[in-house]
């Protein structure tokens, strides 16, 4: 309440601020002035100024009748002011998450690039791995398959049934082993020995995972098959030649086929567009996602196994999706 110093009038301005942390709204009455003439009972000085103390004097309990009296209906006015501060942070917002966005994809581009680069350099590690494996035990296999015989055409007389037995037993070997490898997948590897294949159902950190230690178990007893069969003559020491020639060839298509076919830790080349290593490549990755209890267990006759629990359309489903990532890629 302040009375004018060059006009004796009355001047009233209310006003009742709210702030919040987004706006700030007043309620503000305009001021309206009533005169008074000049009498000293009801205005002050000119050069006097209204204090707190003079609130409750006679004077103005007086004024403050005549004001009721004589105060008419005020305009209301109403205004909501925006902060400058909050209106800042409102436009800086978007800024601040478009570069925070902007971070994010450029680490989860790095996480990427760097996977990928692990990735290419475990493939290829395992890949030398495979190949001088490979081309070591191929190798020594033809050189013993050559010595083996010419050694037992020095005499002049072809021994037909050593070699017969020879040849027999590496496909027999072979296929028999495709009922070994099924039985103890079964039997062995997801019962006492799943502390070491747990590895091979788990994302592989590094080009080598414990499992591959059963590909090395598997090999001993083909060299030294090979080996007795190899100095030693006879039709017993040919059916071992064989024998251990029949597990050598499968450790090889097995490693290509389930290394390379279905879990890609190294290309293969065209064999993965074969109708039937691809039924092989997609009936092994539902071992994998255990939709019949672990089935199938084998690998070359994997298919048969699916489709033996019922499984022939979820097989169909894996063969279509493994062809669609295949042209896609």
């Amino acid at each position: 309440i302040l009375f004018s110093r060059t006009n004796p009038s009355l001047s009233l301005s209310l006003s009742v601020a709210q702030t919040t942390p987004s706006m700030t709204a007043g309620i503000y009455v305009p001021s309206r002035s009533f005169r008074f003439g000049g009498n000293p009972f009801l205005g002050p000085k000119p050069i006097s100024t209204l204090t707190p103390t003079s609130l409750f004097s006679p004077s103005i309990s007086r004024f403050d009748a005549i004001l009721r009296y004589r105060r008419k209906q005020p305009s209301l006015t109403v205004c909501f002011v925006v902060e400058d501060e909050k209106l800042n942070t409102q436009i800086e917002s978007p800024a601040e998450e478009s570069s925070d966005e902007e971070i994010e994809k450029q680490i989860s581009a790095a996480r990427v690039a760097e996977k990928l680069a692990r990735k290419r350099s475990e493939r290829f590690t395992y890949l030398v791995a495979a190949v001088m494996s490979s081309f070591g035990i191929t190798s020594m296999a033809v050189m013993a398959v050559y010595y083996r015989f010419s050694w037992q055409m020095e005499g002049g007389e072809v021994p037909y049934s050593e070699m017969f037995g020879t040849f027999a037993l590496s496909v027999g070997a072979a296929v028999g082993m495709e009922f070994w490898a099924r039985w103890a997948h079964r039997a062995l590897w997801h019962a006492s020995l799943w502390h070491m294949h747990e590895s091979h159902h788990r994302p592989r950190e590094g080009p080598f995972e414990l499992n591959d230690v059963f590909a090395i178990t598997n090999a001993v007893p083909a060299i030294a098959l090979l080996s007795y069969g190899l100095f030693h003559k006879g039709l017993v020491p040919g059916l071992c030649f064989g024998a251990g020639l029949g597990i050598t060839v499968f450790g090889m298509a097995y490693m290509f086929v389930h290394d390379g076919l279905v879990h890609k830790r190294f290309p293969v080349g065209p064999i993965a567009n074969v109708p039937y290593f691809r039924r092989v490549a997609a009936a092994h990755q539902l071992h994998h996602s255990d939709k019949f209890n672990g089935v199938p267990y084998g690998l070359f006759l994997g298919p048969k196994e699916v489709e033996e629990v019922g499984g022939h359309e979820e097989l169909e489903k894996e063969i279509n999706r493994r062809i669609k990532l295949s042209n896609g890629s």
